[in-house]
C-alpha cells in the first residue's frame, strides 16, 4: 500500500510539475507575442540591418573570390564601390530625377482625377477617394465689393492670423519630425548593416551561444543554413532588380513615355516585393502612361506584361532556382498577412521571414526523417 500511495504522489508531483511549466511556456509566448506586437516597427528595423549587413557580407565574399584581400579591406572596397555609384547616380541624374518626379507626380493625380470623373459618369460611387485637391476659389469670394478697398478686404483678422500661425507651425513641426524619422531609421539601419558585415563571426558565435549546450550542433547548422539561403537570395534579388530597371526604362523610352527613367527606378525597387511589388510598379507604369495616349498605355501594359514574365518565367527561375522555393500563393498569402498587421514593412520583408521560417522546418524535417 505505501509504495502504491508513493507511486501516486509522485505521479501527481510529475502532473503538478508539466502543468507548472507549461503554464510558464504558455504565459512567455504570450509576453514575446505581446513585446513583438507593441514594438513591431523595431524590430522590423533591427531586421531591415540584418539584411543589408547579409547582403554585405555576401558582395565581401563573392569579391574575395576574385580578389585575395582581408574582410575588412574588401568590405571597405564594396562599401566605396556602391557610395560612389549611388553618388554618381545623384549628381549625374539628380536633377533629371527630381524634374521627372515631379512630372509622374502631376501625372499620376490627373489621371487619378480623370478616373474618378469617368467613374462618377457611369454612377459609380467615388466618395472613398481622397485625391486632397483644393478647391478653386469662386468669383464672388475673389472679387472685391463694390466701394471696398481690395487690400483691406483681404486683410485677416488678429484671431485668423494666430490661427493660420499656429497650423504652420504644426505642419511645420510634423514634416519636421517626419524627415528626421526617415533618416534616423536609414542611419540606424546602415549602421546596424555596417556593424553586421564588419563582424558577422562574432553575432554568428553570439546567436549559437544563447542556445542550450545540448542543441548548440544543431543551431549552428541552423544558422548557417540560413546565413547562405539570405546570401544567395539577396544577391540574386539584386541582379532582378537590376534588370527589371534596365528593361522598364530602355523600353519606356522606346516607347516615348516621360518619366521612364524615375519610372524604371520604381519598378526596380518594387521588384524586391514579390508579386505585390510588381503589380504597384504596373499600376503606376500603366497611370504615367495614359498622359501620353490610349496606344502609349496599351504599349506600356504590354511592356509590363513582358517585364513581369521575364521576371517570374525567366530571372526567378534560373537566378534564384537554389535561392528560395516557396509556392506563389503561401508566399501571396503571407504578404498580404504581414502587410495587413504590419503595414509596409510588413509588406516588404516577408519574404525574407518566410525564407527563414522555411529553412528551419526543412531542418526539423530532415532530421525527423533520418533513421535514428
Amino acid at each position: 500500500m505505501a509504495e502504491a500511495s508513493d507511486q501516486r504522489l509522485l505521479a501527481r508531483s510529475d502532473l503538478a510539475w508539466a502543468i507548472a511549466v507549461g503554464g510558464i511556456g504558455v504565459v512567455l509566448f504570450a509576453a514575446l507575442l505581446a513585446f513583438a506586437w507593441h514594438f513591431a516597427a523595431t524590430l522590423f528595423l533591427i531586421f531591415a540591418g540584418m539584411l543589408l549587413g547579409v547582403g554585405l557580407n555576401a558582395m565581401t565574399q563573392l569579391l574575395g573570390r576574385v580578389i585575395a584581400l582581408p574582410q575588412p579591406l574588401r568590405l571597405a572596397i564594396v562599401c566605396l564601390t556602391l557610395a560612389v555609384a549611388l553618388s554618381g547616380v545623384v549628381v549625374l541624374g539628380g536633377t533629371t530625377i527630381a524634374k521627372q518626379a515631379t512630372v509622374l507626380s502631376d501625372t499620376i493625380k490627373s489621371q487619378l482625377t480623370n478616373l474618378k470623373s469617368f467613374l462618377e459618369k457611369n454612377g459609380v460611387d467615388t466618395s472613398y477617394f481622397e485625391l486632397g485637391q483644393a478647391e478653386a476659389p469662386t468669383a464672388s469670394a475673389s472679387a472685391a465689393s463694390p466701394g471696398t478697398s481690395a487690400t483691406a478686404h483681404n486683410l485677416p483678422s488678429a484671431s485668423a492670423l494666430a490661427s493660420s500661425g499656429g497650423a504652420i507651425v504644426s505642419q511645420t513641426l510634423k514634416v519636421l519630425l517626419g524627415t528626421v524619422s526617415v533618416v534616423g531609421n536609414i542611419f540606424i539601419v546602415l549602421f546596424l548593416g555596417l556593424a553586421f558585415a564588419a563582424q558577422p563571426s562574432a553575432y554568428r558565435a553570439g546567436l549559437i551561444f544563447f542556445a542550450p549546450g545540448k542543441y548548440r550542433d544543431q543551431a549552428t547548422a541552423i544558422i548557417d543554413r540560413i546565413g547562405e539561403t539570405l546570401d544567395r537570395w539577396l544577391l540574386a534579388q539584386m541582379l532582378t532588380m537590376l534588370a527589371v530597371f534596365a528593361v522598364t526604362w530602355i523600353g519606356l523610352a522606346l516607347i516615348g513615355i516621360p518619366s521612364s527613367f524615375i519610372l524604371g527606378i520604381q519598378a526596380g525597387l518594387l521588384a524586391f516585393i514579390p508579386t505585390v511589388g510588381a503589380l504597384i510598379g504596373g499600376v503606376i507604369v500603366v497611370l504615367a502612361s495614359l498622359a501620353s495616349g490610349w496606344v502609349a498605355a496599351l504599349s506600356a501594359g504590354i511592356l509590363f506584361l513582358g517585364v513581369h514574365a521575364l521576371e517570374s518565367y525567366v530571372l526567378t527561375p534560373i537566378i534564384q532556382r537554389q535561392a528560395l522555393d516557396i509556392p506563389p500563393a503561401t508566399l501571396f498569402a503571407f504578404q498580404i498577412l504581414l502587410g495587413v498587421v504590419f503595414g509596409l514593412w510588413g509588406l516588404a520583408l516577408a519574404l525574407p521571414l518566410m525564407a527563414i521560417t522555411k529553412v528551419i522546418i526543412d531542418y526539423f524535417k530532415a532530421d525527423d526523417a533520418r533513421p535514428a
